[in-house]
């Protein structure tokens, strides 16, 4: 069985979602930011798992549901905290971040026979998921994150493994991606959430 890993902010105002400032204020770029988070745990939750972690920079709040573990970010970048998660599985572990609430079990159902890793890209150049079944953090420490080539460089790290690609999924970065994403998924509190506070701004 797979530990599924869910990298995370908490979020509060100010410290999530900023490139949504503006339009939206930093408390209604919160909100998004926890319906995001929601949905994502939602969708982890109602996938079959080993272990489910989340790993996060924060306090955990209401918004955490049973049977997560929740730990905290290690310090440094991106890539060391990417690594430093998955160092503390045993086993196959598929992670992902809470910008793509439009994930569903299926897509985070993942097979592990005659695969060694699963990769998934976000259409911003960036990745959304990234599985090993057998985690070295050492492939993950070193990648340039948040640039347009991330993923690029991320997949080039999983050379020698037998890899499948997951499908490209759009991140919520910008108020235009949440748009997208809501549509994508319109049944979830990330385009309920956004449905709320669209009314009052003007994209």
């Amino acid at each position: 069985m797979t530990t599924l890993l869910v990298i995370a902010k908490e979020p509060r105002p100010g410290r999530v979602k900023t490139r949504l400032t503006p339009p939206f204020t930093p408390e209604e770029a919160a909100v998004l930011a926890e319906a995001a988070l929601v949905d994502t745990l939602d969708a982890v939750a109602r996938t079959p798992a080993r272990r489910r972690v989340l790993v996060l920079d924060g306090t955990p709040g209401p918004w955490v549901p049973p049977g997560f573990d929740v730990v905290r970010q290690c310090a440094g970048g991106l890539d060391e905290r990417l690594a430093e998660a998955f160092a503390g599985c045993d086993g196959p572990a598929l992670l992902i971040g809470m910008d793509t609430p439009q994930v569903t079990p299926e897509l985070l159902t993942v097979d592990w026979s005659g695969c060694d890793a699963y990769f998934g890209l976000a259409e911003d150049g960036g990745f959304w998921a990234l599985g090993m079944a057998e985690p070295d953090p050492a492939r993950l420490r070193g990648v340039p994150m948040s640039t347009p080539r991330t993923g690029e460089v991320q997949r080039a790290r999983l050379s020698g493994l037998r890899v499948r690609d997951l499908p490209r999924l759009r991140d919520v970065d910008t108020a235009s991606d949440a748009g997208l994403v809501a549509a994508a998924a319109p049944g979830g509190r990330f385009a309920t959430a956004l449905a709320h506070l669209t009314p009052t701004v003007d994209r």
